[in-house]
């Protein structure tokens, strides 16, 4: 079985080592219309990321996956049509209009190119993933709410469309596509790629009577999805392509995250790409950004919040065995490095530190000096958010190369690739080798030099007496030889093939503001697929009824120990305050365990 890992790029250079680290696929932004209005990319870029990827038949995947005005809309087409014609493998979606449009482009033979539909689609209804199957899309990104149970029996309900999860990274509160929190507050619309992350904020929580449960806590704040551990059951439930998230993460992000999901992944299935990387790193996730971990939904209901900051927390290291201003003595396994940044919870949040030096007493005990005073007491935690040393071999460059095979008989040299792509080229019979064993050798020791190619040798058999050749002679038979080889491997490969897509009923008969229709074209989407839009995006008129500003999982009632399934707790109607004073009622879907924040 193969399986894809599926990566994040900012830009051209983190695409670049996302595919040398072992992703199969990477998801970019274009010059406009991705999810993450700050991470935009020229046509030119993505096609020098195409064509390194497609050396090691990796796959790129373009983000288009933004609500989309009328006038967007033309543009957002013909930026398709040109990324189908640079060789793109697959254009991400959320407007119903861009793909309607798509629709169009595909009867009259315009585009050929894959389509998956964003986790911004709000893609976690069973009824919603069969209709894309039906219509004829050949990816949907699944929500991140979704358990392992509920992706199994979407897939055996739509064994014919491509399932991606996310596996790694950090999580939006809400329902993807479904939070409005940001447009309200500023006019910054997650739908349009412009999130102003109010869900990282400070708000306070009280009941109608004025009563405070917290006050000025990131409420809304969750810790960092991380499925390592349900790897393989997440392959048995039909997920074909596991997705990183983090397109605004740096190239060290990226580096270790990928590299450690690459040595997970390789032990439950093949990937889909080609070559191996050579790491000179051991990755860990704990070393790089993160609010802490959780599995999300995955097995049920967990603490997947994360109360005492937004901030990196880093890796748990150990704990103060005593402390006098500047000095701390810590108890602990690990290396302490100069210049580490080190942390703690405090009630106000995560409190950091720089170590000036770090002397290590005995094998779990270390004595460091820290750049400022700090009041800390024996037993408190201490993370390490920023490991030095760790992020000097994460500059370090890392090299992905192919396995080839190499032969050479009655004059003829054979190469071979791994995946089995295979080139002759004869040798003119020269000068018989007054030292055929000494040729052999020489043959070999300079045959075996790949350096900077994107071959490894795996095997070199003689197994006919080899002519004279000088050194150089050989050096540009190698040199040749590989060129050759990477070409046909380039004329080889085959982008994925696109689905027809046509219209079917869709399975709800009205929908509202949810909807995100932004444009004539997507409420023409609906209208051919019998669904009557009844209200245009909430980014185009605020509703004059009760709003949904966001649908989550998390609840602040369960954080708090107030559930009402679990506790005899006295049910009390709650508010978030944010910093400015503004209040927003809360409502509690306990059937389906989901917490709604209102319009104020």
């Amino acid at each position: 079985m193969k399986t894809e890992l599926l990566a994040p790029a900012k830009d051209k250079e983190i695409a670049f080592a996302a595919i040398n680290c072992g992703a199969d696929a990477v998801y970019i932004g274009a010059g406009s219309y991705g999810a993450r209005h700050n991470a935009c990319n020229s046509l030119d870029d993505i096609k020098e990321v195409v064509d390194y990827a497609h050396r090691f038949w990796a796959k790129v995947y373009v983000t288009v996956n933004t609500i989309l005005t009328d006038e967007e809309l033309k543009n957002a087409v013909q930026l398709v049509i040109d990324l189908d014609k640079i060789g793109v493998d697959a254009v991400l979606v959320q407007d119903m209009g861009l793909l309607n449009e798509i629709i169009k482009l595909q009867n009259s033979n315009s585009v050929n190119i894959p389509i998956h539909m964003s986790t911004q689609c709000d893609n976690r209804d069973a009824e919603k993933i069969s209709f894309f199957s039906k219509i004829g899309v050949s990816r949907v990104v699944l929500a991140r709410e979704l358990s392992i149970e509920q992706i199994k029996n979407i897939h055996k309900a739509n064994p014919n469309i491509e399932l991606e999860g996310f596996i790694h990274g950090a999580l939006c509160v809400s329902y993807s596509g479904q939070c409005y929190l940001s447009q309200y507050i500023g006019g910054r619309s997650a739908n349009r790629g412009e999130c102003a992350q109010p869900c990282r904020k400070n708000y306070s929580i009280i009941t109608d009577s004025g009563e405070y449960l917290a006050k000025n806590i990131p409420a809304l704040c969750l810790k960092d999805f991380n499925a390592s551990e349900h790897i393989h059951e997440l392959i048995d439930a039909g997920i074909c392509s596991f997705k990183i998230e983090g397109r605004l993460k740096d190239e060290g992000y990226v580096k270790n995250i990928v590299s450690y999901y690459r040595q997970e992944l390789d032990k439950y299935s093949q990937k889909t790409s080609s070559g191996k990387s050579m790491i000179e790193f051991t990755p860990n996730p704990a070393k790089s950004f993160n609010r802490g971990f959780t599995d999300y939904f995955l097995k049920g209901r967990s603490n997947c919040y994360n109360l005492i900051s937004p901030k990196s927390r880093g890796e748990y290291i150990g704990t103060v065995t005593t402390a006098s201003k500047n000095t701390i003595n810590i108890k602990t396994s690990m290396l302490i490095h100069h210049q580490d940044g080190l942390c703690f919870e405090t009630t106000d949040g995560l409190e950091g530190f720089l170590v000036n030096t770090a002397s290590k007493i005995s094998d779990n005990l270390y004595l460091i000096t820290t750049n400022r005073n700090l009041e800390l007491k024996p037993g408190t935690k201490i993370y390490r958010n920023v490991d030095t040393e760790f992020e000097k071999e994460l500059l370090k460059p890392v090299k992905r190369q192919i396995g080839v095979y190499i032969s050479f008989k009655n004059n003829v040299l054979t190469l071979t690739d791994e995946d089995n792509i295979s080139i002759q080229i004869p040798i003119n019979e020269g000068e018989k080798a007054n030292n055929p064993d000494k040729i052999q050798e020489t043959f070999i020791k300079q045959f075996s030099k790949t350096g900077e190619s994107d071959f490894y040798i795996k095997e070199i058999k003689i197994e006919s007496e080899l002519p004279f050749m000088p050194i150089s002679i050989v050096n540009k038979l190698r040199r040749d030889s590989f060129e050759m080889l990477m070409n046909k491997r380039l004329n080889e490969y085959k982008r994925p093939l696109p689905k027809t897509i046509t219209y079917a009923d869709y399975y709800k008969s009205e929908c509202d503001y949810r909807a995100n229709v932004h444009n004539k074209s997507a409420e023409e989407f609906y209208n051919k697929c019998n669904c009557k839009i009844t209200e245009w995006s909430l980014e185009r008129a605020l509703p004059n009824h009760k709003t949904e500003l966001m649908r989550t999982k998390h609840c602040i009632r369960y954080a708090f120990g107030m559930c009402t399934k679990i506790s005899h707790t006295p049910h009390k109607v709650l508010f978030l305050v944010d910093e400015k004073g503004v209040k927003y009622p809360l409502e509690f879907d306990c059937k389906n365990c989901e917490m709604v924040i209102l319009r104020p």
